[in-house]
């Protein structure tokens, strides 16, 4: 199994399927590089992981200049396809697995093996609507390599995702919706910290977000946790005593956090919203200058009531805080994943010749 590089997302949402493949006996070995597989390899330190070069895009400072952005990096990103699947064939010659689980990596398709895909985005939406049609037909056509589609939504209205889950024409390989991947089960937790605050996805806007809160902060006087989303960094930033500073938590760690915490304030990456929406939590969403998708995300959460957004140039942490509490939240409902569904379509395609059970 092996996650996309684009933030920490596409692997933190992996660990539900890996866990449910581990607990049915199957073999699991996994593939990235850098931040993800630090994390992976943390979760699961008795996995190999196997180096796979990421798609190393990164993001403009100005939200403007992010379409052309990543115009200039599009031959970029078709040649790391094709080395994720040349890369594949190798693997596939000295491993020879049985099954191939990508994580949004559009290469990771073998002719002679069974590959599903998981992801929530089957609408492409780009800033401005720029190339939006051609770049929907490409994609469609990278997604029906594959033998199987997995999205984390839910199958119905509402859903989450909205529009990216649920486009007006479906691809043609077949697709299944298997509910929220979230680390995560709801535990009743002793209060400990009035905010956790959790960072991630690419830079430079990352860091640009941290340091705007690194400013804020030294004014709260509530207790803070925060956690910047860098596996492997060992140096912290000053803070006051109330704020509690993390460079990374294990994933048993951040739901112990999570659940010790009254408001989640977070990126509104998909992984996060899944995670926030399952735990009922209430959240605080900043998406990311430029990044259509999340944008998309926090305005359709805001419209269903089940969080609160706010632009990042618009985010100021007290007046931002005060909103949020004259936000009239609706609970979501609770869409669970369905690993029953999962196992039964991976004994499919690995024994496409035996009959289940009925």
């Amino acid at each position: 199994m092996a996650p996309l590089d684009w933030g920490l997302g596409h692997a933190t949402r992996c660990i539900p399927i890996i866990r449910s493949l581990l607990a049915a006996g199957h073999e699991v070995m996994l593939a990235g590089e850098g931040k993800q597989a630090i994390l992976l390899n943390r979760e699961f330190p008795q996995l190999t992981v196997l180096p796979l070069r990421g798609y190393g895009i990164t993001y403009s400072k100005k939200h403007w200049q992010l379409p052309f952005k990543m115009l200039v990096q599009l031959p970029k990103i078709f040649r790391s396809i094709r080395h994720e699947n040349k890369w594949l064939k190798e693997q596939m010659e000295k491993h020879s697995f049985d099954l191939v689980i990508s994580d949004n990596r559009y290469g990771l398709f073998h002719p002679c093996t069974p590959s599903i895909i998981l992801t929530h985005q089957l609408t492409i939406l780009t800033p401005y609507g720029i190339g939006q049609n051609l770049l929907q037909r490409i994609h469609y056509q990278l997604l029906n390599r594959f033998n199987e589609i997995w999205v984390p939504d839910s199958a119905h209205i509402p859903t989450a995702a909205g529009i990216l889950s649920h486009p007006q024409k479906m691809p043609v390989t077949p697709l299944h919706y298997i509910g929220w991947l979230s680390r995560f089960e709801p535990v009743k937790t002793p209060s400990a910290f009035t905010y956790c605050i959790l960072l991630s996805g690419p830079e430079p806007q990352r860091t640009i977000l941290e340091q705007k809160l690194i400013g804020d902060l030294q004014k709260v006087k509530e207790k803070v946790l925060f956690v910047r989303g860098l596996p492997g960094e060992q140096t912290l930033p000053d803070f006051p005593f109330n704020i509690t500073c993390k460079n990374h938590l294990t994933g048993t760690e951040l739901q112990e956090a999570l659940q010790s915490s009254e408001w989640i304030i977070s990126r509104s990456g998909y992984t996060s919203v899944m995670e926030i929406l399952h735990l009922q939590k209430k959240a605080i969403l900043i998406p990311t200058p430029g990044q259509t998708e999340q944008i998309y995300l926090a305005q359709q959460l805001l419209q269903q009531q089940w969080a609160f957004s706010v632009e990042q140039e618009k985010f100021s942490f007290n007046e931002t805080v005060a909103a949020a509490r004259q936000f009239p939240f609706s609970a979501p409902p609770t869409i669970v994943y369905d690993q029953d569904l999962c196992l039964s379509q991976i004994k499919k395609l690995i024994h496409p010749d035996v009959a289940l059970p009925q």
